[in-house]
């Protein structure tokens, strides 16, 4: 029923605006429940290793190249781009099954010949003169790029553009609150790589994405800045800008839990990664001498 009156609200212009104030208040307001049981069912996997990001590219091909055809398909069903070689990738994983409910990954280009794909294929949609990826110091730039979501954890009869985008998941398969969470797939995804990119000291993240997506991210409240037209560039898209203070700044208050689980979550994996790197790097360094292959000095 409440769906029902706020589908009639929006219908009236003068009060379509209310409609919005009032559903990121439900929105808001359940966010406590909606993290918890995003926490109990869903977990961000930082793809460090090898077999997670060829679960990456899997999932990616499954639907940009398979069900979308916005890619040629590959005989190893891998759909990698050039991109991939200096990205962070990263997973939503389904707890209980281990299966993956959806990726995405963060383009941190440090060298200079390394360049956002925005930059590469979309520099003339940017029409904001205030905001351009040349105005930042290189290594504080990033662009958020090739989320997708399977089929499975979608509805069936969804649209299929949009559907590779949001959260709608198959209702068929899964608990009544496990179904609660879901829907929230893509914006798990998205602060995922917000925290990533926190991890990685980037201040001003580009992304090119439908409005619709646009319009759900800040439904709780991460505020992207519309910075040119949309634009044909695999389905409707326009390019979006944020900065680290501005997601800070518009995260309200009942989605900053959802932010924190997800944020200590990825912390930990840093940290074990970089733990055992150190190990790696501290047993090289103590490694004994092998002597057999020495000649002595006359």
């Amino acid at each position: 029923m409440m769906k029902k009156l706020m589908a009639k609200i929006r219908k009236v212009p003068v009060l379509k605006h209310v409609a919005g104030s009032v559903a990121r208040h439900v929105a808001n307001s359940k966010a406590k429940k909606i993290a918890e049981h995003f926490a109990i069912f869903l977990e961000p996997i930082v793809a460090f290793e090898p077999n997670d990001k060829s679960e990456v590219f899997k999932i990616r091909h499954n639907v940009y190249c398979t069900e979308l055809g916005f890619e040629e398909e590959r005989p190893d069903q891998q759909e990698k781009d050039l991109f991939d070689d200096y990205s962070i990738h990263c997973l939503i994983q389904h707890k209980s099954s281990k299966k993956y409910a959806g990726t995405i990954r963060l383009i941190t280009p440090k060298k200079e010949e390394e360049v956002l794909p925005i930059e590469k294929y979309c520099l003339n949609a940017i029409s904001d003169d205030e905001v351009h990826p040349n105005d930042f110091p290189k290594e504080t730039v990033a662009e958020i790029s090739r989320l997708a979501v399977p089929l499975e954890f979608r509805k069936r009869n969804a649209d299929k553009f949009d559907g590779a985008s949001t959260g709608a998941i198959n209702e068929q398969t899964y608990s009544e609150d496990e179904l609660r969470c879901f829907p929230f797939i893509a914006v798990g995804l998205y602060m995922s790589v917000a925290n990533i990119a926190f991890h990685e000291k980037i201040e001003h993240v580009f992304v090119m994405m439908e409005p619709r997506l646009a319009r759900s991210l800040a439904f709780v409240g991460i505020q992207f800045k519309k910075i040119g037209p949309t634009v044909e560039y695999h389905g409707k898209r326009a390019p979006y800008y944020i900065s680290r203070q501005m997601l800070i700044d518009s995260l309200p208050a009942g989605f900053i839990r959802l932010m924190n689980n997800i944020s200590g979550n990825i912390d930990r994996q840093f940290a074990a990664r970089e733990a055992l790197e150190n190990e790696k790097s501290s047993t090289s360094d103590n490694k004994p001498l092998d002597k057999t292959n020495l000649t002595l000095a006359s």
